[in-house]
């Protein structure tokens, strides 16, 4: 193979992936948008809305692990063209549905689109070397923005046709991208190599031997936050948009689209930084700035009276608007940033085992997206206070950088035995032991 060839097949792949990726990212996160009026026809609560919003999210996740296995075993054409159909025609038939249960059932065949993640990751990376992979894998993990296309679009197609329309044109645009996708990409290098030798690939039970490191959980975790809230925000913020600061939903859907602009395009930025300055610096630097916009984003509208020299002294503090998507577009472009640096370390360290192990940790963050959304509808509803939300996410990246510094600390004094002697979390590190 040439290097004009192999640039050629780079190309192809990387294109055709982030597309396809795309528009089943746009299918996935659907009930951002028709999911409100769903709520409103059928008197939902928060967090039976939150429940719904989430529940593709759900199968999107469980199921990538598997997907990434097969993409390893069997090649990401037809493991990704599969997926695509699949989920085009649970789309479809989420028509049909008419009651709360009925729609949970459909909600979890649409989730499929959300296991194409896993396929691309691994397909992707069969493509480009170890020093190009965290560039191509944040390109390809740019097809977030296809969130962002289903809030700018959906809300003008469901308010002039129903949110019926909104499926079935959602479901359409995947059949059309399964069908260019098999009749452009081409298998991967690794899967032609085993053809030609007549090698088999390895079987599912080696491919998870990986799995049972703590390190992979400890990736879990980064991407439950920078890629889990991703999604739960994406979901939930038209909602808290309407609720919050009583906007309309074309309103509402254009600002979370805003949103989930950033938190997708910039991701091909975190790749770029990541093969550069190394996907530890670009983790640190997103938990440490995610810390600071949750903690702002958590506090809540105050009213405050205060015993002056001359009376009483009321002052009320609430984030306006304005304020509002500036830290949130903040949250979005950091966390675009470290989905792109977390993933820049299962190629590294797990060469062999993309699948399993980025499937796994796609599974984890995809669980984020399906927990987080249920879970700010219930703090909705027991605190009825907006920004419950927030305070839930600042927990998470708090408990995501704090082990990841102790990991971090223990995998230093390894290599420099000078720094054995210095304590920093002794009963913390004396729990996880040395697996860092």
């Amino acid at each position: 193979m040439t290097a004009e060839v192999a640039k050629t097949e780079q190309v192809r792949a990387l294109s055709l992936s982030t597309l396809a990726f795309t528009v089943c990212f746009a299918v996935w996160t659907i009930f951002s948008i028709i999911g409100v009026q769903i709520k409103q026809n059928l008197g939902l609560s928060d967090t039976q809305f939150g429940l719904l919003a989430g529940t593709p999210i759900l199968t999107g996740s469980l199921i990538r692990i598997f997907l990434g296995i097969w993409t390893d075993q069997y090649g990401g054409r037809v493991v990704y063209a599969c997926v695509m159909l699949a989920a085009a025609l649970a789309t479809y038939l989420l028509t049909n549905a008419e009651t709360y249960p009925q729609f949970l059932v459909a909600a979890l065949g649409v989730g499929i689109a959300g296991g194409s993640f896993a396929v691309g990751v691994a397909y992707v990376s069969k493509f480009f070397a170890t020093k190009s992979q965290g560039t191509a894998l944040g390109i390809f993990g740019a097809g977030n923005i296809g969130a962002a296309v289903t809030k700018f679009c959906a809300p003008f197609v469901m308010v002039a046709y129903g949110w019926q329309t909104v499926a079935q044109v959602w479901a359409g645009a995947l059949v059309v991208m399964a069908l260019l996708f098999l009749a452009f990409s081409k298998d991967d290098p690794d899967l032609k190599h085993r053809r030609v030798h007549g090698l088999k690939a390895k079987g599912t039970w080696l491919q998870m031997q990986p799995l049972k490191n703590l390190q992979v959980w400890r990736f879990s975790l980064y991407y439950f936050f920078v890629f889990g809230a991703f999604v739960a925000l994406s979901l939930w913020l038209p909602h808290y948009l309407m609720g919050a600061y009583s906007l309309d939903i074309k309103t509402a859907g254009m600002i979370a689209a805003a949103y989930s602009v950033p938190a997708s395009l910039f991701r091909v930025v975190g790749g770029w930084l990541s093969d550069r300055v190394g996907a530890r610096l670009v983790m640190y630097v997103t938990f440490l700035v995610s810390v600071i916009c949750c903690f702002l984003l958590s506090y809540p509208s105050t009213h405050y009276v205060v015993e002056g020299t001359d009376g009483p002294i009321e002052f009320t503090l609430r984030m306006t608007l304005p304020v509002f998507m500036v830290l949130i577009f903040t949250l979005g472009f950091f966390m675009s940033l470290g989905k792109a640096a977390v993933y820049k370390h299962i190629p590294v360290y797990y060469p062999t085992h993309v699948g399993a192990v980025g499937g796994l940790v796609g599974m984890m963050g995809g669980l984020g997206g399906f927990v987080l959304p249920f879970a700010f509808g219930v703090l909705r509803d027991m605190t009825h206070i907006w920004t419950s939300c927030f305070m839930l996410l600042f927990v998470l990246v708090s408990t995501a950088l704090i082990w990841m510094h102790v990991s971090i600390i223990m995998i230093e004094r390894k290599r420099h035995p000078e720094l054995r002697e210095m304590k920093f979390f002794p009963e913390l590190e004396k729990k996880m032991g040395g697996s860092a």
